[in-house]
This record gives structure tokens, sequence and C-alpha cells, in this order.
């Protein structure tokens, strides 16, 4: 896959199947997840040495992408929430992964869950998505995009392109995670004057951002990695964007430092220096 910068080199006609068997390995593993979500037997929580739950569709999931990956391509190493496998300093080329991402929306059986696959790209020490598969399981929806790759929507009878929201026609719509909510969100929510606010889970925040249905999706919380590196592809190949606290594109550490800086998706650069100044 040449022009995915070296997946697959010795195929590269195969990048368009190649894209798809990642879409597939995404809506796989989101079969094993709703196996467990709709199990009569009810979800059996485990927590982590970090505090956070663990449930049996977590580690489904991840079995299932980790096996598919493998399959497509051997020598890049897979980065996921549950595990690793091979060692992405000794690549240019790393797959990172959340199996189940919202796994506290997936107990609380609110739908508002999803599967992210991206494949990244090292600069330095630093890496970028260049491609992101996001697949919610519930409402079968998949968001895809990345570098030279068209953002695209798919849902059970439709696949469309899909662009931000280039014009703010009305009060901005904000959306904001359904689990979190600090005092930096009010007071940068307070800056944006008159608002409409929509909760969410999980990186369908950051897939709203990049269809057009909301504006932007400031997150002052803690997350990971895998948590939106491939919300992120999608949401750059739909013509926005996501900047760290310096107002700077966010890149990511998949080796020392998994976790992100604050960061923000928006459709433009119309928030970035209110963005910037709520840093302080």
């Amino acid at each position: 896959m040449k022009q995915l910068v070296g997946l697959r080199t010795s195929r590269g006609s195969k990048m368009e199947s190649d894209i798809e068997q990642v879409i597939r390995i995404a809506m796989d593993a989101g079969a094993r997840i709703l196996e467990v979500y709709d199990s009569p037997i009810g979800i059996e929580v485990q927590t982590k040495k970090d505090d956070s739950p663990l449930t049996k569709a977590d580690l489904a999931a991840h079995d299932t992408i980790t096996d598919g990956l493998l399959e497509l391509g051997s020598h890049i190493p897979i980065v996921s929430e549950e595990g690793r496998i091979g060692d992405p300093v000794e690549s240019d080329l790393s797959w990172l992964v959340d199996p189940l991402d919202g796994t506290k929306e997936f107990i609380k059986r609110n739908g508002m869950f999803t599967v992210n696959i991206a494949l990244m790209s090292r600069s330095g020490l630093r890496w970028n998505p260049i491609l992101g598969v996001v697949h919610a399981p519930v409402t079968c929806t998949t968001w895809i995009g990345g570098k030279n790759i068209r953002a695209e929507k798919l849902t059970k009878n439709t696949r469309s392109a899909i662009k931000v929201n280039s014009i703010t026609d009305g009060p901005t719509k904000l959306v904001a995670s359904g689990s979190h909510r600090s005092d930096r969100d009010e007071a940068f929510a307070s800056d944006l004057g008159p608002h409409i606010l929509v909760r969410m889970g999980s990186s369908l925040k950051a897939c709203v951002v990049a269809e057009g249905s909301a504006d932007l999706y400031p997150r002052f919380g803690p997350t990971s990695c895998w948590d939106i590196a491939a919300a992120h592809a999608v949401v750059e190949s739909a013509g926005g964007r996501v900047i760290g606290p310096d107002g700077a594109p966010l890149d990511y550490d998949l080796v020392k430092n998994v976790l992100n800086p604050y960061f923000l998706v928006s459709s433009s650069s119309e928030w970035d220096e209110m963005w910037v100044k709520n840093q302080s």
C-alpha cells in the first residue's frame, strides 16, 4: 500500500481494499461487543490498575482487531489500550487501537461507545494519524478518513462524503462529554457566548464535528492517545482541526507517555485564540 506511507508497499494497487478490510475489522469488533452488550447475563466489570473499567467486550474486541490487523500487515506493530504487539520504536508505522472507547457508556448501556482504529506515522519521537476508522456498534455507523483519503460516513443504507460545518449559522454547537465536566469546560463554554450544548460519549464527539453536526469539541479532561487519534484522522480529512493547548496541531506519543494534553477539535480556526487563552 505505497500511497498509505508504506502499508503493503509491494501491493500499492490494493490500498482501497485494505482500507475496506480495516473497516470490516472494526465492524467485526463491534459485533463482538454487541454480543456482550445484548447478553441477558449482564455486564461483568473488572477494574484495571488505573481504576478504569474493563469488560469481556473490551477483550473480545481487542482480540478481533489484533487478529485482523496481523493478517493485514504482520510487520506493523499494534498499540492497543489492552496490550501491545511489536515495538513501535522500531517502525515508522504503528496501529493505534481502542477496542472499546467509552467503556463507562457501555456499562451504562446508553449506546455512546465506539471502536477506534488508527494507522499512525512516526516523525522522530512523535506520531500522527494517517488513517482513522471509528465504528459505533449500536447504530452501525462508521466514520473513515485520513491523509489523501476522503472522509466518509457509512450507515446500514448509505455511504457519503462528509465535511465540517464551515459556516457558523446561529449559536455555536458545542459537544461535550456526558461523563466528564470541569470548571475549565464551564469557563470555556461561557466565553463562547450563546451556544447549544450536546452531551455525548467516546470519540463520537469528534465524529459529529467531522460530519458537520457540531462545531467544536473542547477537551480539558484526561485522555490517552488511542481515545482520539482515529477520529482525529477523520476530522482532518473532513477539513477540520485538532490542536493542543498551545494552538499547534496535536500529535502523539505511543511509547513513553500515552496521555494527551488538553485538545480542541473544531471546524475552523475561529476559536483558536479563545482556546489558548483558556489554558491559563
